[in-house]
């Protein structure tokens, strides 16, 4: 890969942040982002960076290049203020320009333009006939996971059910990043910087489910997206509901070790919960 990008004085590995080798190499005093891949891959995530970069801010493609068998994509690198030192008010930076992307709206849930990645899987954007929010999460979030994991025959009706008896507030279709996970949001000393984006219009809540799915983040997140966005009511006990299908691809990528089946299992027990406490 060094010799795509010319003479480099030092790199940066991010492979542990990234689900694709990846790191920020260093020529002189020109820094630029460099991740190995698959072209298709690249071609959607940038066309993702240009329509999120219309909103917020995100990185500038520079190019896709050929490296053997694979693609290099390149990006501007950006001066990253790691999250553990980042202040309140950077945090609060960060919720507000993801409140901003969602103040985007269409009338369909999806996207018609095209298809993206969810880490290293593909991810249907095609809107459903229907034009609801529950059938597109169901067919295009849930379903598609379903078909790449085997998990027991039992717990895959049990996690349709939950899609299907869930409450699912209303909403108008918003702009999302799509794989909001705190590595894919980024801080400089000035703004907040959206990467690894898997864009879509769907529910504000899918998105902001995933903030801390993986590890947990500052309050000062959720307080800088209410100042732009308000957070409806009920939202922490959907929350396990939206991650469904983060959970599952994890569980596609990994395998089912670690702490993601039990969650899974989790979460559709309290919809359940939930849905037999109603009916009573």
């Amino acid at each position: 890969m060094r010799a795509v990008i010319g003479r480099v004085d030092g790199f940066f590995s991010l492979d542990d942040l990234a689900s694709h080798p990846a790191g920020i190499y260093r020529a002189g005093s020109a820094r630029v982002f460099a991740k190995l891949g698959d072209r298709t891959h690249f071609e959607a995530e940038i066309k993702g960076l240009e329509l999120v970069g219309r909103h917020v801010a995100t990185p500038k493609p520079i190019a896709i290049v050929e490296h053997q068998d694979q693609a290099v994509l390149l990006l501007e690198a950006i001066d990253e203020v790691p999250a553990a030192q980042r202040t309140d008010e950077q945090w609060r930076g960060v919720g507000r320009a993801l409140a901003t992307l969602h103040g985007t709206k269409s009338t369909k849930w999806g996207l018609d333009a095209f298809d993206g990645f969810f880490g290293p899987l593909p991810q249907d954007n095609r809107p459903v006939a229907s034009n609801k929010w529950r059938d597109f999460y169901r067919e295009r979030r849930i379903r598609p996971r379903l078909e790449q994991v085997s998990l027991p025959k039992e717990l895959t009706q049990a996690i349709e059910q939950a899609v299907e008896r869930a409450e699912m507030p209303d909403a108008v279709p918003s702009l999302l990043h799509g794989d909001p996970q705190q590595n894919n949001l980024l801080t400089s000393a000035d703004k907040a910087w959206f990467i690894d984006v898997a864009p879509y219009y769907g529910h504000p809540e899918a998105d902001l489910a995933l903030v801390d799915y993986f590890a947990p983040v500052p309050a000062a997140l959720f307080d800088g997206y209410r100042e732009v966005r308000p957070i409806e009511e009920g939202f922490a006990e959907r929350k396990e509901l939206w991650r469904l299908h983060g959970y599952l691809a994890v569980i596609a990528v990994e395998g089912e070790r670690g702490t993601f089946l039990p969650r899974i299992e989790e979460a559709v027990a309290r919809v359940r919960c939930r849905h037999v406490g109603s009916a009573g």
